[in-house]
């Protein structure tokens, strides 16, 4: 694990684009925020594995962020870290920045007309229980998809019949030049697990629409969704969610089910014994490990089932 480097807010000394110190040609002065460099990244993310982001920021607000990354180098890379679920990073690390969105941008308000403003660092759980507290329905699915509304955003994310696309309004994204935009809903051109927004931009916030409903018995659906996956999913394990994407009229878990990958182990990574889609870090893993049990499981699907399984979850970085 590398040696990581603070630069604090107030600290003007942090290296620029010229110092040779510096990774990715990256412009460090004058945050407000926190700002790492050789960043760890295994704490972040759920697999507990993978090598360290040469610059980690965490903007103190909305400001720091567009400041910070409009001073930046064009083509310097930038990547948006949620709450690390639906992804692989990769043992040689990520390069160039990485943004945290903290707790400035994890808050969800109540709007007129069943609408919710939700920051883009705001968890599932706490966009649906607040949707819950103002009687807002619709947005219960939310509940069960471990991972933050800029996520959720940029991947279509859904679960058990319901998809971002169904309540997005519209969003607030900061490209990686530091402009701030809004883009429509329809604008992103969803499709499954997929959107058209523009790579390295940022989702601070969003909207989402719901309609009336009693809080009881959101409530109630909310319960329903924590105890299904609850029972179904490998949720005590360092894992990353599903891994592959369901086929048209089919199920991934049934695929590498029935291609006898169920259990099957590379290194220190496994396919899950309890739900076949989800990969399982069982203590040592490297990434390096989880993707290639990964690639081998769409071999096997591909060669006995017929199918090239997809993958659901984001890989990143430097193999």
């Amino acid at each position: 694990m590398n040696q990581a480097d603070e630069f604090l807010p107030g600290e003007g000394n942090a290296p620029g684009a010229g110092d040779e110190s510096s990774n990715a040609g990256v412009v460090a002065a004058e945050v407000r925020g926190k700002l790492t460099r050789n960043a760890p990244l295994d704490r972040l993310v759920w697999f507990k594995s993978g090598g360290p982001a040469d610059w980690l920021f965490e903007p103190a607000d909305l400001d720091d962020l567009i400041a910070f990354l409009s001073r930046q180098e064009e083509g310097t890379p930038v990547m948006a870290l949620g709450l690390g679920s639906n992804l692989i990073v990769r043992d040689g690390g990520i390069p160039g920045v990485v943004v945290r969105l903290g707790k400035p941008f994890a808050t969800v308000e109540v709007q007129r007309d069943n609408v919710l403003e939700c920051g883009g660092g705001a968890s599932g759980i706490l966009v649906a229980s607040t949707a819950r507290d103002a009687g807002i329905a619709g947005l219960e699915f939310l509940r069960g998809i471990p991972g933050t509304v800029g996520g959720f955003v940029r991947m279509n994310g859904g679960a058990y019949g319901r998809e971002v696309a169904d309540i997005l309004l519209d969003c607030v994204v900061v490209l990686p030049n530091g402009e701030c935009v809004n883009i429509p809903a329809a604008d992103l051109e969803y499709s499954y697990r997929h959107s058209r927004l523009p790579d390295g931009a940022i989702v601070v916030s969003a909207r989402f629409k719901g309609t009336p409903g009693d809080p009881a018995e959101i409530g109630a659906e909310m319960d329903r969704i924590a105890h299904a996956r609850e029972e179904t999913q490998p949720l005590r394990s360092k894992t990353g969610g599903s891994t592959f994407k369901n086929p048209e009229g089919d199920k991934a878990w049934r695929l590498v089910d029935a291609a006898g990958c169920r259990g099957l182990k590379m290194g220190g990574a496994q396919v899950s014994e309890k739900h076949a889609n989800f990969l399982i870090n069982t203590g040592d893993a490297t990434s390096s490990d989880i993707e290639g049990l990964g690639e081998e499981v769409r071999r096997r699907v591909s060669e006995s089932q017929g199918v090239n399984l997809e993958w659901e979850i984001k890989r990143v970085g430097r193999p």
